[in-house]
């Protein structure tokens, strides 16, 4: 159980959330939702243990298992399956019985110690336990061949599918019995992992807070659901199901909205009753309890919930290229004896639109980065043809410095233009005031995409590199990336689980990983933007 009592949360000046208490129990389901910057991913860092609150005190009793949106903790040179195993501390007693197991006929003290390790694994599941985590993983898509890999090999989305494994590995030791803390967990899954998740989340005992903009997966484990409100500073519990809510929530705002009419219609009645009274002497006191009666009917009603603020979303204005700004030829990428594809060639048009498709693990995002020059190919090479100015928008935010602030990324994307300018540019991705202030570090998982894609506006860019720019946007500031892609006059290269992002580009041709084939696009490929 997690009880926060008088909880308050700041981002430098301003109050995310004001003297609050939240308590979560078994069986508690909640999904805690809000727009992009309300302070949710704040929130579930605090309730982590992760974070300090600016006021407060938080009793945690129990495991808890949290999944930040973006984990790069641990070892990276153990491999996928220890991290996983590691949970119930697994690998460490196999990795020394591997190692016992060759000296075995050489020391009976050996025998003695192997049969310590083996009491103490058969304790802990044992083999049947390696068996049930690998069927999470296979469940998480990471087969075999990725789990064998070194943690510091994998990609973003499969370190971050095999930090989910091991939390929830860990939790089936509990009966199901700990507190789940996920951040987007549905992040980087393809559509059957995704459909899994669901079902294992549904039947969890233990307390879980989720934060999604999978309103699918909110719709099926949610019990309740917390409303972080960014222009009143507090939460908002409901204690229903997600589809309940969204009838609730929507019934509550009519009537808010229709008794608010109301008022103000019948306040200006009196105040215009007023005013007239004010013109005789005699009637000055009638008059001021008039007007009080006006405002005090004004003041008694609900308020209604100010109107969220939406990133206005752009790409640049692409600067003068060659008919063919970007050419690859040969690639290949291995990690030890893993081939992850060989001799993939790409040539990206003037104004071209492809989109890179293959499962989870087939090379996606690893082609894209040697596109944009941050990972060296093993063979082959990237050509920059005449004009080629190129943006990149990493899925990890990993060309974010975390210690940089976020004017100090703007100032060095464009460093010819003003601080105004880039204020001004900064303020329609919501970033006013002393945000712009804030190190790169601090912010969500939502405000660092906006950031990120900012930087690209003054950029300049003729290429864009996209890989996944739809995640962690809520629906509102989805649909304003999925304008901005469609409208964008430039050539851009796609990786994305979502079929929204592709439909906006509306490709004409597709790459399909791991064996670089080319082809002109089809909608019968769309069935594979989910699987991938």
């Amino acid at each position: 159980m997690i009880t926060a009592t008088g909880l308050e949360l700041r981002a430098g000046a301003r109050i995310l959330l004001g003297d609050t208490t939240l308590r979560v129990q078994p069986g508690d389901r909640i999904g805690l939702v809000g727009r992009n910057g309300a302070g949710k991913t704040t929130t579930l860092k605090v309730l982590a243990g992760e974070g300090t609150p600016y006021a407060g005190k938080i009793d945690t009793r129990g495991p808890v298992g949290y999944l930040p949106q973006d984990p790069r903790t641990g070892d990276l040179g153990i491999t996928a399956s220890d991290r996983v195993l590691s949970a119930r501390g697994l690998d460490v007693l196999r990795n020394e019985m591997k190692e016992l197991e060759g000296k075995l006929a050489d020391d009976e003290r050996f025998m003695r110690r192997y049969g310590q390790l083996e009491d103490q694994f058969s304790a802990l599941g044992g083999y049947g336990a390696e068996a049930e985590a690998a069927r999470i993983c296979s469940n998480l898509g990471l087969p075999d061949r990725v789990l064998q890999q070194t943690v510091g090999t994998l990609s973003g989305g499969q370190r971050r599918r095999v930090e989910l494994a091991r939390i929830l590995f860990r939790d089936a030791t509990e009966t199901g019995g700990g507190i789940l803390l996920l951040d987007e967990p549905t992040n980087h899954l393809d559509a059957d992992s995704i459909t899994w998740l669901r079902g294992f989340l549904g039947g969890h005992k233990g307390g879980l807070i989720v934060i999604s903009h999978d309103a699918s997966l909110l719709e099926a484990v949610v019990n309740k659901v917390w409303y972080l409100d960014a222009n009143r500073s507090v939460v908002d519990a409901y204690n229903m199901g997600w589809k309940t809510y969204l009838e609730a929530r929507e019934t509550d705002e009519r009537r808010r909205k229709r008794e608010r009419a109301n008022a103000e219609k019948k306040a200006g009645a009196l105040m215009a009753q007023a005013d007239k009274l004010r013109a005789k002497a005699t009637k000055t006191i009638a008059a001021q309890n008039m007007a009080k009666r006006a405002e005090k009917m004004i003041a008694g009603l609900d308020e209604v919930r100010a109107t969220d603020k939406v990133a206005k979303v752009r790409f640049p204005t692409p600067a003068a290229c060659g008919k063919t700004p970007l050419t690859a030829e040969g690639l290949s990428k291995s990690y030890g004896s893993l081939e992850i594809f060989t001799d993939v060639g790409v040539a990206v048009d003037r104004g071209s639109r492809v989109v890179i498709l293959g499962l989870n693990g087939a090379g996606k995002t690893t082609l894209l980065r040697m596109l944009a020059g941050i990972l060296e190919p093993d063979t082959g090479e990237v050509k920059a043809g005449h004009g080629l100015r190129l943006g990149y928008y990493a899925q990890e935010h990993e060309t974010l410095d975390v210690e940089r602030t976020i004017l100090d990324h703007m100032r060095s994307a464009a460093p010819e233009q003003t601080d105004t300018e880039l204020r001004r540019i900064l303020g329609a991705f919501l970033f006013s005031g002393d945000d712009v202030d804030k190190p790169a570090g601090v912010l969500s998982g939502g405000e660092k995409t906006r950031l990120a894609l900012s930087t690209l506006v003054c950029s300049g860019a003729n290429v864009l590199l996209l890989d996944e720019p739809t995640n962690n946007l809520d629906p509102v500031s989805r649909e304003q990336v999925l304008d901005a892609i469609a409208r964008y006059p430039g050539a851009i290269v796609l990786v994305t689980h979502d079929p929204g992002a592709v439909a906006a580009l509306k490709p004409d041709r597709a790459i399909l990983l791991p064996d670089g084939d080319e082809d002109a696009w089809s909608d019968d490929l769309l069935e594979l933007v989910e699987l991938a």
